[in-house]
C-alpha cells in the first residue's frame, strides 16, 4: 500500500515513529552533553505533537493536557534542568570519547532492525500504526539502555532513562488510543519527581568527586575515621 492512499492520522504517526527513532539513534553518537540534552528535547516535541495529532484525530480531547504535560516537562523543564547542570559544572565544552563508537552506532542499527524483526510476527495482523509504533518504541528503549551503557556522565545516563520512558509513553498513546486521563497525570507526576530526584543525586556526585564521570565512584572507597 502506497503512504498516499493512508489518511491523515497513519501518515502523521508513521512520520512522528520514523523522526522518534532517529533521535533516539541520533543520541548515542552525541559526544557534547548540551547536544544530547538538544537530541532529548527534539524527542519531547516529536511526542507533543504525536499526543496532539491524536487527539484532534480520535477526538479525545483529554490528551491535549497530556500534550501540555508533556511540552512542559520533557521539552522545557527537564532539559532546562539538565542544561543548567552541565553549564554550572562546566562542562558544557567538554567532548566524551566514546569507546568502540563505530561498534555503538552498528549495535544502535542492529537493535532497530532487531525490533522489527520480533515484533512483526506478533503485530502482522494488525495495522501498519500498530506495528511501527511498537516496534519504534521498543527500539527507543533498547537505545535508551545502549546509551546508558555506553557513555559514562550520569547526565547521559539520565537521558536514556528518558528515553526509555518516552518509548513507553509513544506505544502507550499509539497503541491504546490514548491512555486514561488518571494514568497520564500518574506518569507525569513520576517523570517529575524522577527529575527532581536525579537533580539531588547529581548534587551529591558533584560534592563528592566534583564530576559527574560515574567511572570516577569506581575509586571512591571507605576512609575510618
Amino acid at each position: 500500500m502506497n503512504i498516499e492512499q493512508l489518511d491523515f492520522y497513519t501518515q502523521a504517526i508513521l512520520s512522528m515513529a520514523a523522526l522518534v527513532g532517529l533521535t533516539s539513534f541520533l543520541m548515542l553518537g552525541q559526544g557534547r552533553l548540551l547536544r544530547l540534552i538538544f537530541v532529548f528535547a527534539l524527542q519531547g516535541l516529536l511526542l507533543t505533537l504525536t499526543t496532539t495529532v491524536a487527539a484532534y484525530s480520535l477526538s479525545n480531547h483529554h490528551l491535549y493536557i497530556s500534550a501540555v504535560l508533556t511540552l512542559v516537562l520533557k521539552v522545557v523543564f527537564i532539559p532546562w534542568m539538565l542544561r543548567r547542570q552541565v553549564l554550572k559544572m562546566n562542562m558544557h565544552r567538554d567532548i566524551e570519547a566514546l569507546k568502540n563508537n563505530t561498534a555503538v552506532m552498528m549495535g544502535g542499527a542492529s537493535l532497530m532492525v532487531f525490533s522489527y524483526y520480533v515484533l512483526h510476527p506478533i503485530v502482522q495482523s494488525s495495522s501498519v500504526v500498530m506495528l511501527n509504533a511498537l516496534a519504534v518504541s521498543l527500539s527507543v528503549m533498547l537505545l535508551g539502555m545502549l546509551l546508558m551503557i555506553s557513555h559514562r556522565q550520569a547526565i547521559a545516563h539520565v537521558v536514556g532513562f528518558m528515553s526509555i520512558e518516552n518509548g513507553l509513553f509513544f506505544a502507550a498513546i499509539v497503541s491504546t488510543n490514548g491512555m486514561p486521563m488518571v494514568v497520564e497525570l500518574g506518569v507525569a507526576f513520576d517523570v517529575l519527581v524522577a527529575a527532581v530526584l536525579f537533580g539531588i543525586f547529581f548534587l551529591h556526585i558533584r560534592t563528592s568527586i566534583d564530576s559527574l564521570d560515574v567511572d570516577l565512584l569506581n575509586k571512591l572507597h571507605e576512609v575510618d575515621k
